[in-house]
């Protein structure tokens, strides 16, 4: 293992994934995107977050620490040479009936080295059968990339509306929802309808910056760092920026990955 993922993220190898989650938002909650460091997070929480790939991990660190274990010969275990015996002081010839014996004979193998191979063909069967109960790692590498590129591409008309044209800012956003979402988003909406042409507000989200929490082939959560630059009568010239880290997960429907829940964890300012 080049790193411990556990360690990374500062959780106990037997930590919920709820201790996991608020693990990593506060390891990134003060991270420039940029940073080396939020990519590193990002991926310990890929792995820990998805049930199959903690599976397959945890089996693996498991197999390692087996074979360190099972090269680490015990003190003391090795056998004492045995002694060469000259042969009597005037036997010029060993008898017909004696063999001599076979210096390059192989050596007997230890029982404890044979019970640490059998534990490690038994760990190497763990993983091979999680491996091939899931899909392959390229799968699911190629459906976490086009989830997170969809969920870059929806988040600015999911969350920019302008109270001018509020039909048109609506349309926007419903290409990029799920059925269930859309239910959800109408009933915001309903609510921005009443209060934005009041107010005159001007809504523009501004993308910056993404990271996976949890990957696979049909579920991706996907967490974007976006700003949303505001205007309305009170605020004319010099729009209000709200700094937002918002969770959204993407869903495959029909091949094309759509928004299926959005949650906000930022501070809104």
């Amino acid at each position: 293992m080049d790193a411990n993922w556990y360690d990374v993220l500062d959780v106990d190898a037997a930590a919920t994934a709820d201790e996991i989650r608020t693990a990593w938002r506060g390891a990134v909650a003060d991270l420039d995107p940029t940073d080396r460091r939020f990519r590193v997070y990002n991926q310990a929480a890929e792995v820990l977050l998805d049930p199959d790939r903690r599976a397959a991990y945890d089996a693996e660190v498991a197999a390692e620490r087996a074979t360190r274990d099972g090269l680490r010969e015990p003190e003391g275990s090795a056998e004492p040479a045995e002694p060469d015996v000259p042969a009597a002081r005037g036997d010029a010839e060993t008898p017909a009936t004696q063999q001599p014996r076979d210096r390059r004979s192989l050596p007997l193998v230890p029982g404890w080295a044979l019970m640490s191979l059998a534990g490690l063909v038994a760990a190497s069967l763990v993983i091979v059968g999680v491996l091939m109960s899931r899909p392959s790692d390229a799968a699911v590498q190629d459906d976490t990339q086009a989830a997170q590129s969809a969920a870059e591409r929806a988040i600015v008309p999911i969350l920019s509306y302008d109270a001018r044209h509020l039909d048109q800012s609506a349309a926007a956003a419903q290409p990029y929802l799920t059925t269930n979402e859309k239910e959800q988003y109408d009933k915001l909406f309903a609510v921005i309808r009443q209060n934005a042409p009041r107010t005159g507000t001007v809504v523009q989200a501004k993308y910056l910056a993404s990271g996976i929490v949890r990957s696979g082939t049909d579920r991706v959560d996907v967490l974007v760092f976006v700003n949303q630059v505001t205007r309305n009568k009170q605020h004319p010239q010099v729009p209000v920026v709200y700094k937002n880290q918002v969770t959204v997960t993407m869903a495959k429907v029909g091949g094309q990955w759509l928004v299926d829940d959005l949650t906000t964890n930022g501070d809104g300012t």
